[in-house]
């Protein structure tokens, strides 16, 4: 039997979007509009702008027909205070036609929380609204896994963060991942760029198995129907017959994860590698893969999960 990773199930095409942007309509430096545009020329087909806590509908460039997935982000403060120590979360939501609460420019306030398990009732506020909550950069936030790993409801977290990596070299490749996906909480893979500086926009992205409309890329995200990239293509992923094998565009370096079991990784300086299989171990409860390319950009699937 095979079993296809849902990103690569259907017809759909394969969208690239931004799922966490800021403006100057909170502390990013492009103007709405100009970011919208740049995106734009870089190939996007959806974006949110998820300026801190102020909610957003509007397409700044309209003549972009770039498609606006509402959302904002909202953050809390953990102690001890003085340093970086806080909870960060992309919120996004259906089209106000469809029943979503907020309105336009919207404002939510931060504050503190004690732990995970008091950011929870904002996290259960969210999703008894009809939102999508996806956690934000791990480590810049300070956060190790056990601080956030028992969070319900994100349907994905951040695995790349491009202003995180650029201005910090952190949230690089997956921080904390398969310590939650080796626990059984299924949550997806996002790379977002961030970017608050227009040099940040457009080094990480998805792409969505989707069609081009809010209600079928928040339903193919909540269901990781996506990868994420910063640059590979990746074309198919699935177990057959207890191998995984995955199709990608040419890269120099793929690699198969299951938690920290050692499993193929195999690199080819010249940067041809369109195909890799691996034997799935006994009694793995998931495996995922990532595609490195000559210029060390990475891709990443979403897990497929066996158990």
């Amino acid at each position: 039997m095979r079993i296809r990773q849902a990103a690569f199930v259907g017809n759909n095409s394969m969208l690239k979007g931004a799922l966490h942007c800021h403006t100057t309509r909170s502390d990013g430096k492009g103007e709405p509009d100009a970011v919208i545009r740049y995106h734009k020329e870089k190939g996007y087909n959806f974006m949110a702008l998820t300026d801190h806590r102020r909610y957003n509908y509007e397409n700044f460039a309209p003549e972009t027909e770039m498609l606006i997935i509402p959302g904002m982000e909202i953050d809390k403060n953990l102690p001890p205070k003085g340093r970086v120590h806080c909870f960060h979360t992309v919120v996004l939501g259906h089209e106000k036609a469809n029943g979503n609460p907020y309105e336009q420019d919207q404002r939510v306030d931060s504050g503190s929380v004690a732990d995970q398990f008091e950011f929870q009732k904002d996290l259960d506020k969210y999703h008894a609204e009809n939102q999508l909550t996806m956690y934000c950069h791990p480590e810049w936030s300070t956060t190790p896994a056990r601080e956030f790993e028992q969070l319900k409801g994100n349907f994905g977290m951040e695995i790349w963060n491009s202003g995180c990596v650029i201005e910090n070299e952190m949230d690089t490749n997956a921080a904390y991942w398969d310590e939650l996906l080796a626990q059984g909480i299924h949550i997806g893979g996002v790379a977002t760029d961030d970017g608050h500086a227009m040099s940040h926009h457009c080094h990480g992205w998805v792409r969505v198995n989707a069609e081009k409309n809010v209600e079928s890329v928040l339903e193919a995200l909540k269901n990781e129907a996506f990868y994420s990239s910063c640059g590979p293509e990746i074309y198919d992923f699935y177990v057959e017959d207890g191998e995984a094998v995955i199709e990608c565009s040419p890269c120099a370096k793929i690699a198969f994860h299951a938690f920290y079991f050692p499993l193929p990784c195999v690199v080819e300086e010249k940067g041809t590698l369109t195909r890799l299989t691996c034997k799935v171990p006994e009694n793995m409860t998931y495996i995922r893969a990532t595609c490195v390319d000559r210029d060390g950009n990475r891709a990443w699937t979403n897990p497929i999960y066996l158990k």
